[in-house]
């Protein structure tokens, strides 16, 4: 995949990781054009099978992403899936809403609609049932996961420490947040392992040492969740890639 040549990046490899570099103002577009790149190239993958899985995250970095992908030319969105990566428990319409956010700057936008929106119904008093039936509905592969990084070195709802960081056999489960709201619904490093592609996006000094950490720090996936995604390709801006050295 290669990113247009005016967005002024450079791309190299770091360990197991493909790490493509941009200025802030091309973050947006760069992400985008390689997402619809791996979008339009899956669907010619699997002509007359499933539609193709593209699982999403929330967070500040991702809205514009969506935007411009949104208006990406030549996604057949009829043939994608969309799924998610994790959930606030809170009502779809909150502002909080990990699909609120999904639907206002990606889905309300689409010049088709695409061919099944899979929401997390976090907000359900019975979180672990309602993880449970996710799981039942999340295809195993994903095709396309999205993911971010938190200045913790979180992604999805994975946090340091959390249990949910232990491998078995659960893809999708019930989270607790040092943030609020404190309960979520996540995807578990299973999903992220097997997954076909992974892009973790990432921009902002606040989440340059997260980065370094995930991407070059040891292997403890324990104190630093986002080192799960090894073996993705990241995307970030100069600001995050601030702490990688030269």
């Amino acid at each position: 995949m290669r990113p247009r040549e005016e967005a002024r990046t450079e791309c190299f490899r770091l360990g197991d990781s493909d790490v493509l570099v941009t200025h802030p103002e091309h973050f947006a577009a760069v992400a985008a054009d390689l997402l619809a790149e791996a979008l339009r190239a899956r669907v010619l993958e699997k002509p007359g099978e499933a539609p193709v899985s593209l699982a999403l995250s929330g967070g500040s970095t991702p809205g514009p992403v969506y935007e411009r992908l949104a208006r990406a030319p030549g996604v057949p969105w009829s043939l994608v899936g969309i799924y998610f990566a994790d959930e606030r428990a809170v009502p779809p319409d909150d502002a909080r809403s990990n699909y609120r956010l999904v639907r206002e700057s990606l889905l309300d936008l689409l010049p088709e609609p695409a061919g099944a929106v899979h929401r997390m119904e976090a907000e359900l008093p019975d979180l672990e049932a309602a993880a449970a039936r996710y799981e039942r509905l999340l295809p195993d592969p994903i095709d396309l996961l999205a993911l971010g990084v938190g200045e913790d070195g979180h992604t999805a709802s994975l946090f340091p420490g959390s249990k949910n960081l232990e491998e078995g056999p659960r893809r999708v489960a019930v989270a607790q947040s040092p943030l609020t709201p404190r309960m979520r619904m996540t995807i578990t490093p299973r999903v992220i392992r097997t997954a076909g592609t992974v892009f973790v996006l990432v921009r902002g000094t606040p989440k340059a040492k997260a980065v370094a950490l995930a991407l070059s720090g040891p292997m403890d996936p324990n104190a630093c969740p986002a080192q799960l995604a090894r073996g993705g390709l990241w995307i970030l801006d100069t600001k995050a890639a601030g702490n990688l050295g030269p």
